[in-house]
Parts: C-alpha cells; sequence; structure tokens
C-alpha cells in the first residue's frame, strides 16, 4: 500500500478484520477485555510494519494475535494463582430476557463448560484448537504461530479436541433445564436433600469462586450435604442466563447481589455449577436488575 492514502486503507483493512481478530482472542484468553488488549496491541505491531511487504493481512494479523495471547497465556500460568482460580468471563442476562441487546451478547459468548475445559489446555493446545475447530485455520498456517511442524500441530489439535469432546455438555430444551434449575432452588431454600439428589448428577461438579479462594465439591451427596442448609429467608433469588446456560442472581432485601450462580444441565439433572459470591468480583459484573424478587 503506497500513496498518501496508506494509513487510511491500513486502518480500514485493520477495522474489517478485528471483530474476527477479538473472537479468537476471546476463545484464546477468556477475558473480553484482555482480547481487546490483545487485538490492540497487534495494532499497534501493524502501525510499525512495512505493510507493502504483508501479501495477507488476515494471516498476518492471525499470526500476531495468537502470539500475543499464547505469551499472555504463559504468563498466567507462571503465576502463583492456580489455573483453576481464574473465573472465565461472565455473561449474565435476564431471563427472560430475550432483548436483540441480550441476544448478540449471548450469541457471542462461549458455554462455561467449554470455557472451563479450555482453561485446561496448554497455551499451544488451545491456539491450535481455537484457529483449527473454531476458524478453520489450516494446520500449515497455525504451525509457525506455535513453532511446530504442520503434523505436529495436528496432533496438538486432535489432542485438545478430544478433551474438549469430554466435556459436560448440556441436552436439554431451555424450559426444561430452567425447570431443573428451579426445582434446586426449592430444594435447596426447603433443605430437602433427597430433592437435592434428584435433581443432581452423580457426578455433578460445583466450582465455588469465594471471598476466599476456589472450593471444588464433587459428587450428588457432597453438593447436596452444601446445598441442603438452604436459603434463609431474608435472601431473594431471580432467574438469568450465564454464558447462555441457566442460573440465578441471590440478592439481599435491599436488591444488592450476593452471588451468581450458573447450570449445566442434562438429561434432566444438573451436571456442572459455577457460583460466584467474591464480593469484589461480583462488583466487577454486569448483572441484570430483578424484576421482581423471586
Amino acid at each position: 500500500m503506497t500513496g498518501s492514502n496508506a494509513p487510511e486503507a491500513v486502518a480500514r483493512a485493520f477495522e474489517a478484520q478485528r471483530e474476527r481478530l477479538v473472537a479468537v482472542a476471546y476463545r484464546m484468553l477468556g477475558s473480553r477485555a484482555d482480547a481487546e488488549d490483545a487485538v490492540q496491541e497487534a495494532w499497534l505491531r501493524l502501525a510499525r510494519q512495512e505493510t507493502a511487504a504483508i501479501d495477507n493481512l488476515a494471516g498476518w494479523l492471525t499470526t500476531v494475535v495468537g502470539r500475543v495471547c499464547i505469551d499472555l497465556l504463559r504468563s498466567r500460568r507462571a503465576r502463583p494463582e492456580a489455573p483453576s482460580e481464574q473465573l472465565p468471563e461472565l455473561i449474565v442476562a435476564a431471563d427472560p430476557g430475550d432483548t436483540p441487546e441480550d441476544s448478540a451478547l449471548l450469541a457471542d459468548s462461549v458455554g462455561l463448560a467449554l470455557m472451563v475445559v479450555l482453561d485446561t489446555l496448554r497455551p499451544a493446545e488451545r491456539l491450535a484448537f481455537v484457529l483449527h475447530y473454531m476458524f478453520a485455520v489450516p494446520f500449515q498456517d497455525i504451525a509457525p504461530i506455535v513453532g511446530r511442524s504442520p503434523d505436529a500441530t495436528k496432533m496438538l489439535a486432535h489432542r485438545a479436541r478430544r478433551k474438549v469432546q469430554d466435556r459436560p455438555r448440556a441436552g436439554d430444551e431451555p424450559k426444561r433445564q430452567r425447570a431443573v434449575v428451579d426445582a434446586f432452588i426449592a430444594a435447596s431454600r426447603n433443605g430437602d436433600f433427597d430433592g437435592l439428589l434428584r435433581v443432581l448428577d452423580p457426578d455433578v461438579t460445583w466450582r465455588a469462586y469465594t471471598g476466599h479462594g476456589v472450593v471444588v465439591r464433587q459428587g450428588a451427596t457432597e453438593v447436596a450435604a452444601r446445598a441442603q442448609h438452604g436459603v434463609r429467608a431474608q435472601v431473594s433469588t431471580y432467574p438469568v442466563l450465564v454464558n447462555g446456560e441457566p442460573g440465578f442472581v441471590a440478592s439481599d432485601r435491599k436488591g444488592r447481589p450476593l452471588g451468581v450462580m450458573a447450570c449445566t444441565v442434562a438429561d434432566g439433572r444438573i451436571i456442572e455449577m459455577l457460583s460466584v459470591t467474591d464480593s469484589e468480583r461480583l462488583a466487577s459484573m454486569d448483572l441484570p436488575r430483578s424484576a421482581g424478587a423471586g
């Protein structure tokens, strides 16, 4: 690109790629803010680059964003904080809340179960899986980013896919999922242990992000024992969707949020639960207002 309009042409070409690049980075990093930062870094590098030497701008930008994401993921793994303490980004919408804004947010979200599994992948595995299976990037184009041969990159992606395919996945209609979550809330409120066991999968996992760290409970008996303490009378709940999955927000009498929970439902039972009660994390979330206490 030459001439006085070259900077403008480069900017327009970059903006045409921005949405796709943010989507790639979001699935790599699990945070929209981090994804935006990664894409911004790609723009800064592009501004310093001799653009006439770039034959395929989309491929060049994907490579740069991919490498930035790998560096960020590796730096995360080097931190003392355990991977399990890294809360996936939660997109919370009212339920029912079929507004165009909510639908657009949820359409671009990544399911909680998938995001949790992606967080367990090594950086190169995650990049190979995301680029190939989510964005159809050929292995020969991914190989230079991860520093492996195309065949080795293919093996990386296949290994990641096996891990992803083993993840719990929702399989019920939305109304049925909501009914199961409502039954869980009712049983918890009433301290109904048997009722809780009826809606919990025997191998259910509850990952709770509290002010004191992450607590993981495994198995229906352990989860039911914790949940059967019930919801205090002064606590209200109202339904929400969390990354497209049914959940609820608990709030006090003044409407201040005390916690948010999301549930993955399959075959009429809850198979995965994620809750946040850490006040700092709650304050950073954009929670919908209740239309009325439940």
